[in-house]
């Protein structure tokens, strides 16, 4: 636990002492108590728990516990109706010793195994000692096939108290390990979680009436069965996310290879993209999708040829024109690709400015997409803060004080203070894959802020390009609708001045020739 934030432990700590404090009087119940009933359940608890490979799916089992689901999105996972069933057919202190074992040899991530197993543990036994409670409080039936319609008011009142309770104390260790806001931490998660935890509350229960019938425990097995097909169901969404990440790793290193001069830029833009989403409150499914459109939003650079993104020297109009139309190509080549929804938007409108001077299309104001809106400030932020070959990066106080003078004419103010008050909150590293990495005798220094950075915010995918759209003023082909490159408002200044000399001792050449905007508009049209 030692690499957990101390808010973090603190609250580890505390409800796994509340734990230990629900399951204390079992030790009172005596001979009486059903043990047997407890130690079978614990033990077919355990065994699903190691299961971790479904023989339907062919394929590893996504694990069930809420940490390891998306935030905001508690999965009720394969083994949740023996838990369940354990709640009807135990008094509440071995309800909640039943679901120990399995949780504390069941599979963690390896970043704090031994905490997160911990934290299931006493999460999961928590959720069973007040679920076994509220089943109690509606009376005392009798667990047999003729009282099953009379049960399902109580066994649904169980599950949701069991889906609630884990949501709350799912969402609080992600305030207390992952520094979530507080608005965001349970957004939608209960609406979310509680149908597959009704449904698994349903099979617990049918679990626990062929528990007690004549047929005895083994009855109960299949019960499983429905479980393992909705296993494979889950398994099956969990391989089609994994081949969507592969599809976007594959664009962004195709890109990375043909314009090596900004690698890492993209990941780093998604992280931002992200970073303001959540801030903004957004919904996880919407942080999903600008965390794609932030890391493919230059893929349009496929499409632009190579010698242009590589280019040492000044541009000419019609290099700028031909570099302008990447939105473009790149919204040509997603067209295809569902699963990015929104994302295409982005990707094609992260170079318009709110004043209407950007391209491709010269849109205004809020005829800008928002996710567009996002990345364009997260792209200017990087691209500032980046070290590259010809020149140093800024601090980030500096590209912050850039952003807000830009707000207005070419950033939404919106964004910009939702990125602002995330940096406040988590700080900024820059500990991606750099330019500076792949050009010999670069700087290699680079802005820095203290604090940790959440978990959730780093965005998977490797390699990626320079954005143009950065508010920046000088680069072989990262000044394209730049604060002080062409389509820049008068007075809103360059982030890197065009003047100021590399790590080389060069200076890098300021670009001239005709508004960019125009030239975005005619190639578009």
């Amino acid at each position: 636990m030692r690499g957990l934030p101390a808010a973090a432990r603190g609250y580890i700590g505390c409800a796994v002492l509340a734990a230990a404090l629900c399951a204390a009087p079992a030790a009172r119940l005596g001979a009486g108590a059903p043990w047997s009933s407890t130690l079978a359940l614990a033990a077919l608890y355990t065994l699903c728990e190691q299961l971790h490979r479904c023989p339907l799916a062919g394929g590893r089992i996504p694990y069930g516990a809420g940490s390891a689901a998306a935030p905001g999105a508690l999965v009720a996972g394969w083994a949740s109706p023996v838990l369940l069933a354990g709640v009807f057919l135990l008094p509440p202190p071995l309800a909640a010793l039943a679901a120990v074992p399995g949780a504390l040899t069941g599979p963690a991530q390896e970043r704090s195994a031994g905490a997160r197993r911990l934290w299931h543990a006493a999460e999961a036994a928590l959720a069973c000692c007040a679920a076994a409670l509220v089943f109690r409080a509606f009376g005392h039936h009798p667990l047999t096939a003729p009282q099953f319609p009379v049960l399902l008011l109580p066994a649904a009142a169980a599950a949701t108290t069991f889906c609630a309770v884990r949501v709350a104390l799912d969402g609080g260790v992600l305030v207390a390990a992952e520094r979530h806001p507080l608005r965001t931490a349970w957004r939608g998660a209960l609406p979310r979680s509680l149908g597959p935890h009704l449904v698994h509350g349903l099979a617990g229960l049918m679990m626990a009436v062929l528990w007690r019938s004549s047929y005895g425990p083994t009855a109960a097995l299949l019960v499983l069965l429905p479980m393992c097909l909705s296993c494979w169901v889950f398994a099956q969404y969990h391989r089609e996310r994994t081949a969507h990440q592969a599809t976007i790793r594959a664009l962004v290193q195709a890109v990375d290879i043909k314009d090596r001069y900004t690698r890492g830029h993209s990941e780093r833009v998604g992280r931002a993209s992200v970073m303001i989403a959540r801030e903004l409150g957004m919904a996880e499914d919407r942080v999903e999708v600008l965390r794609f459109a932030g890391i493919l939003h230059d893929v349009g650079k496929l499409g632009v040829p190579t010698r242009l993104l590589r280019k040492d020297g000044p541009l000419t109009p019609q290099e700028r024109r031909v570099i302008e139309l990447h939105p473009e190509y790149g919204d040509e080549i997603v067209r295809g690709i569902g699963f990015l929804g929104e994302a295409r938007a982005a990707i094609l409108h992260h170079h318009e400015r709110l004043d209407g001077r950007g391209y491709p299309y010269g849109l205004m104001g809020h005829q800008i997409p928002e996710c567009a809106r996002v990345v364009a400030v997260a792209d200017a932020f990087d691209a500032m803060t980046s070290t590259r070959s010809y020149r140093r990066a800024r601090p980030v106080p500096a590209a912050v004080a850039e952003l807000r003078k830009c707000a207005g004419a070419q950033f939404d103010p919106r964004m910009v203070r939702a990125l602002t008050a995330s940096l406040d909150r988590y700080g900024w590293h820059p500990d991606l894959v750099t330019a500076a990495d792949a050009e010999p005798g670069a700087v290699r220094e680079g802005p820095g802020a203290a604090g940790p950075q959440p978990e959730a915010v780093t965005p998977q995918g490797a390699g990626a390009t320079e954005g143009a759209g950065a508010a920046e003023g000088a680069g072989a082909a990262d000044g394209v609708g730049t604060a002080e490159g062409a389509g820049a408002a008068p007075g809103a200044g360059a982030v890197q001045g065009a003047g100021e000399p590399d790590a080389g001792g060069r200076r890098p050449v300021r670009r001239s020739g005709p508004r960019p905007e125009e030239a975005g508009r005619k190639g578009a049209r």
